[in-house]
């Protein structure tokens, strides 16, 4: 007699038959993240054009890259747990619709308000994205396919953070800085198309129905508070004001600056939301995060390693861009074309990272690849100078993507490993938000390293210019603070100003590029360092990925 034996995956779920369109799924689900993570880079490289063309200010310049970030960051938790109760697909469907809708606003901006409003919209939308691509992924497969597919996910991240300079470097350069957020509509439409098409409906079938409305609010509001505080400093001040803020016809009125409070706000929102989630889940009510997740080893220590090396990635990928523009010269383009060599390194190495994985361990390889990160990008630091050859330059950013494509590919699987499928939403969530927060934590912290520094080292570099005035000077320090940089390249035309002003600040852009990127670096060795909590992941026996190849359906098995 034969009876069926049902396969179960290691947290005890049966295992359905696998979706035969699940390729073409996932290569849709790869289009979805490309754009959003594309977004997130491509106003590095067309910020010194936006600084002219909008005016914007330094602060304005900041948040054209943070809010998107910051939004992401502060909403990936909510959505993904709503995608998990509502349908993930369903949630995916309507990100790309509030992205692509967003996208025309930003690429319409007359100023840097609308700017920074179509950015904020396109963070909502990425962050209804993004989550819902990664539960995606574990939801349809399984086994060695799954660490495949979460390396092709990750590897997307990586890739994308280094293409979209080179596409909105072309476009800024042969058309207009607008299609570098127009170019998101005809792509979006496919995403749409090729989602109806292949791509499944999932759901959390164990989740509780309800909505944790205090665990929205307080992590929205904490998220959000911190992350402010962070961009903001430099500006309003850090204790005492320094500029008051204004909206409309109100003022800020106090001596003391916002920032403080808002990092007050900010940390006591989190320590109540950990507090109302951990009440909710006592009493047996539904909750926005499960904290009983981070009990889980690779997720806690992975999601402390994702926000560190995000950290450093994206405050050196909003440095080097002003730099190289600023001081070598580079257009648009060729500054894309140079981070292109990041993207060459990230895809080249990704094609064996899951066969690596399958030989070295998921850890090693994510310990590989952060200690390539690491010595990248300290080389690169050490290369920055005033007369920098950009073919070192390249070869650091290929070695660095080298690394991104070992690291970012594999921690994801790492992180996600040992996770129950019904929890993956609530997850992927919150690795998601975490690999944001440290993005928009990059952008501010290195940002303001950046700035500081930028400021100081002109101030001194032009205090040794015979004939020049204190006016003069402290006219230069400002526009030279204000634009990041961007205004350095037409300083000698400026009445009253000759070339060795510029080369002055010439020379403080490549101080502050040379701390700033050396700070990314010590992040990284930060997150190199963090890994040591990582459980270890065995090499994958070939009998048990032979066992993975088979289809996860019922099989007729004999007596």
């Amino acid at each position: 007699m034969t009876r069926l034996r049902e396969r179960r995956n290691p947290v005890g779920e049966p295992q359905t038959s696998p979706n035969p369109k699940r390729w073409y799924a996932m290569a849709t689900v790869s289009l979805a993240v490309s754009i959003i993570i594309m977004d997130a880079t491509v106003v590095n490289v067309i910020l010194p054009v936006l600084i002219q063309d909008l005016s914007l200010n330094v602060s304005e310049a900041e948040w054209a890259n943070s809010i998107y970030a910051l939004v992401f960051a502060a909403l990936l938790i909510t959505v993904g747990r709503m995608g998990d109760l509502f349908g993930r697909r369903r949630f995916l469907l309507i990100g790309i619709t509030i992205f692509v809708l967003a996208s025309l606003i930003a690429a319409s901006a007359p100023s840097g308000a609308v700017l920074l409003l179509g950015r904020l919209l396109q963070g909502v939308g990425g962050a209804m994205i993004l989550p819902s691509t990664l539960s995606t992924v574990n939801a349809m497969f399984t086994g060695r396919e799954r660490g495949i597919a979460f390396a092709i996910w990750g590897s997307t991240i990586g890739g994308m953070a280094a293409v979209g300079p080179l596409v909105g470097g072309w476009l800024a350069t042969y058309v207009s800085w607008h299609w570098a957020f127009l170019i998101n509509l005809p792509i979006g439409i496919l995403i749409v198309v090729g989602t109806i098409l292949w791509v499944p409906e999932t759901r959390d079938p164990h989740a509780e129905r309800g909505v944790d409305v205090a665990g929205i609010a307080l992590s929205v509001v904490g998220l959000s508070a911190l992350v402010f505080g962070l961009i903001e400093g430099q500006r309003y001040g850090w204790w005492n004001v320094d500029t008051a803020p204004s909206i409309g016809g109100w003022t800020w009125p106090y001596a003391l600056s916002p920032v403080p409070f808002a990092f007050a706000i900010g940390i006591l929102s989190m320590v109540a939301f950990v507090v109302v989630e951990l009440s909710r889940a006592r009493a047996g009510r539904p909750v926005l995060l499960d904290l009983g997740l981070l009990r889980i080893r690779s997720l806690r220590y992975g999601s402390i390693a994702a926000l560190i090396v995000s950290l450093g990635e994206f405050g050196m990928l909003f440095a080097l861009p002003l730099y190289v523009q600023s001081v070598l010269g580079f257009t648009a383009l060729n500054t894309g074309l140079l981070i292109l060599a990041l993207a060459i390194g990230t895809f080249l190495i990704s094609g064996g990272t899951a066969q690596l994985a399958g030989r070295m361990g998921g850890r090693s390889i994510v310990r590989i690849g952060l200690l390539l990160e690491v010595t990248a990008v300290a080389g690169l630091a050490l290369s920055i100078s005033a007369t920098a050859n950009a073919w070192v330059l390249a070869a650091w950013l290929f070695l660095y993507g080298v690394g991104v494509g070992l690291a970012t590919a594999q921690l994801t699987n790492v992180i996600m490993v040992d996770v129950p499928v019904a929890q993956s939403g609530q997850a992927s969530g919150l690795q998601s938000t975490v690999r944001q927060l440290g993005a928009a934590l990059g952008v501010a912290v290195l940002g303001t390293v950046l700035v500081t520094t930028l400021a100081n080292a002109a101030s001194s570099n032009l205090e040794g210019i015979a004939g020049l005035s204190p006016q003069a000077q402290e006219q230069t320090v400002s526009v030279v603070k204000g634009s990041a940089g961007a205004a350095i390249p037409g300083l000698s035309s400026m009445p009253g100003l000759s070339q060795e002003v510029q080369t002055a600040a010439e020379d403080a852009m490549v101080t502050a590029a040379r701390v700033t990127t050396f700070g990314a670096a010590f992040a990284l060795l930060v997150g190199l360092v963090a890994t040591v909590g990582l459980p270890a992941t065995p090499p994958a026996r070939r009998e048990d990925d032979d066992a993975d190849d088979v289809a996860p359906e019922l099989q007729p098995v004999g007596d």
